[in-house]
């Protein structure tokens, strides 16, 4: 599938606030006729490759306009197939696992989780060992096989927004790397709330734009790639989950681990021999990234009566 520029969809108010004082922040710099799913796989190295982007006087929200249809965007990312993301399986456990302990801080008696592109399940299957009752959505239809048929997870395929989920049903819900893909992220995390019991806890991961980590790498940040429609500040966070219905609890600064060989593949003049027979053995070496450069946020929600 092809993404053309006559389905590019231009902004008239901040998807975030509201707000119509928009100014231009950066200019697209790759072609948007030639996007493929390959491009937004979640392990794409397309770093420094954004859309037209605005940004919000009002809540500071940075945002792709104009951006894909979303009708686009979803047909996109149902023909994605990413292999090399479940080959980093250990080191994403050890990335989900530090959530799961955060998210039973806040809600002690576990329950029922939800997680909102699900990938391939390595956090459903992570929870429903701790003692969760998994469910989840992924729009990826190659994902939510490898879920099945390695992990024995029944993940549901398509739009989060759309799925036909009972309210008040969840726990928790995870949003892990997630909200930073979408157009429109208002819905998404009003959805979230009307799926969590009260006082049931959102898990929010998401790049921070404004981080040290950003400022320093500039147009070579590894957020800033063509999957990536927003990019929020605290402020803009702030006012998205206040709109859902949420009390923030705890805000941090994530941590990721992968292997040396998946970060040597990251680097284009040693990624031809980090995918060579000779540094299979960097596959077992973890490295932990504590970058500071995405928020992790545990948020609760909150009765609106």
């Amino acid at each position: 599938m092809e993404t053309r520029t006559d389905i590019l969809v231009p902004a008239t108010s901040c998807p975030v606030c509201g707000g119509r004082d928009l100014s231009a922040w950066k200019r697209a710099n790759f072609d948007a006729a030639r996007l493929s799913s390959a491009h937004i796989k979640i392990t794409d190295s397309e770093y420094g490759k954004v859309w037209d982007l605005s940004r919000c006087r009002r809540c500071g929200h940075i945002f792709a306009d104009p951006g894909p249809s979303p009708a686009a965007l979803a047909a996109l990312y149902a023909e994605v197939v990413d292999p090399r993301y479940e080959e980093e399986a250990a080191g994403r456990s050890q990335n989900f696992l530090r959530l799961l302990s955060r998210m039973e801080k806040h809600r002690p008696g576990k329950g029922r989780l939800f997680d909102v592109g699900a990938a391939t399940g390595i956090l459903l299957d992570l929870a429903r060992r701790r003692g969760w009752d998994p469910a989840g959505v992924e729009v990826s239809s190659w994902a939510a096989g490898v879920a099945a048929e390695k992990y024995g997870l029944s993940v549901n395929v398509g739009d989060f927004v759309e799925t036909d989920i009972a309210r008040d049903r969840f726990d928790a819900v995870a949003m892990v790397d997630i909200i930073e893909h979408l157009a429109r992220p208002v819905p998404a995390a009003v959805k979230a709330r009307e799926i969590l019991k009260p006082g049931g806890i959102l898990c929010l991961v998401t790049p921070d734009i404004h981080s040290p980590a950003a400022r320093m790498a500039g147009p070579r940040w590894w957020h800033l790639r063509p999957g990536h429609l927003a990019y929020f500040s605290l402020r803009s966070l702030a006012v998205l989950l206040g709109r859902a219905g949420f009390r923030v609890l705890e805000l941090r600064r994530y941590a990721w681990t992968f292997s040396a060989q998946y970060l040597l593949s990251r680097l284009p003049p040693l990624r031809a021999w980090a995918d060579s027979g000779p540094a299979s053995f960097l596959r077992s070496i973890p490295i932990k990234l504590a970058l500071g450069d995405s928020f992790e946020i545990y948020a609760e929600k909150v009765n609106r009566d």
